[in-house]
């Protein structure tokens, strides 16, 4: 019997209940996938609350890694053994083992481990198409990154500053603003005890950043539009304190003429071509140690509801995994 997470209604983190799940055989194109690490995401406590309306009840999570224990007909290029992570689009990850369809599996290379790819995979991809193909940044800009010592937040800090472009962060603590910095911010501001914007400006003679990436949504959507510069860009990729809506575009062009993206991963992960390359740029990525996974924190998995409360309270340090029964 595997153990699997479920949720009956939304809510809060109570809602997650565990069940026992006998497993069929992988029906054709499936494979059946044993978790060695499940990745902890914030689209996580989003399907969970129901700001991301799915049908009840339903499985939780996106990401994990794991081996392939047994291979359904009509899949060729996977055998038993073989080392994988995924990161949706269905959903159920918060599983001790599952059936999952095969196209929707990533080849995991030997000299990278389950927890950075259970941990890194959906925020590595995440991280390379908002700074190389949504935003496409170039060096020497002046760049915005909000919640800076978060999973997300803190590689996009390590990767903007691989592609030369002067990082300024908001994080929450001094603690976590010591990570940022580790990472590589050039300067780091602690909302609720500084005026972001006006620090930004100041500390790009102000102008204002050329991209502002906020995956806060609500609490920073106006930071955000105050610290932009004329033409800029505004990268809005997450609601972590609640989504942004009634948006004026009377105030984009009063704020300069700014431009606003609210990308998904899924648009830019695509295709398998997309998906392959994707996930190669970013574990090469970790290879060559340009970006490196902070996992900060590690959850039996099922003390799922723990990790959400934790994660919803700002109290994790860049990312979190959780660990099945009897795997070390």
């Amino acid at each position: 019997m595997e153990r699997f997470a479920q949720i009956q209604r939304t809510g809060g983190p109570e809602v997650i209940e565990w069940a026992d799940v006998q497993l069929t055989e992988p029906a054709p194109g499936e494979v059946r996938m044993r978790n060695l690490a499940v990745g902890l995401n914030f689209i996580d406590t989003y399907h969970r609350s129901g700001l991301y309306p799915m049908a009840k009840p339903c499985g939780l999570g996106m990401e994990a890694a794991g081996i392939i224990e047994a291979v359904g007909d009509s899949v060729s290029d996977w055998q038993v053994g073989d080392r994988v992570a995924t990161f949706g689009p269905t959903i159920g990850a918060y599983c001790s083992a599952r059936n999952i369809a095969a196209n929707s599996l990533f080849r995991v290379p030997d000299d990278i481990s389950h927890e950075v790819a259970a941990a890194g995979l959906l925020k590595g991809c995440t991280t390379e198409f908002l700074v190389e193909r949504c935003a496409k940044v170039q060096p020497q800009w002046d760049v915005l990154v909000h919640a800076a010592a978060g999973g997300v937040g803190l590689l996009l800090v390590q990767w903007l500053k691989h592609v030369g472009a002067r990082v300024i962060g908001t994080v929450s603590t001094d603690e976590k603003a010591a990570l940022a910095r580790a990472a590589g911010a050039d300067h780091v501001i602690l909302y609720g005890k500084e005026d972001v914007a006006r620090q930004v400006r100041e500390l790009t003679g102000g102008k204002g950043v050329e991209v502002s990436f906020d995956g806060v949504g609500l609490e920073t959507w106006e930071t955000s539009l105050t610290a932009t510069a004329r033409r800029g860009l505004i990268v809005s990729y997450g609601n972590a304190s609640g989504p942004v809506s009634g948006v004026n575009l009377a105030t984009l062009a009063q704020k300069g003429s700014l431009y606003v993206s609210r990308p998904t991963l899924f648009d830019y992960y695509h295709n398998p071509a997309e998906r392959a390359a994707g996930a190669e740029y970013v574990f090469d990525m970790f290879r060559q140690g340009i970006i490196e996974m902070t996992i900060g924190q590690r959850y039996a998995l099922e003390d799922a509801a723990q990790a959400h409360r934790d994660l919803e309270a700002r109290k994790t340090i860049g990312s979190s995994v959780l660990m099945p029964s009897g795997v070390k």
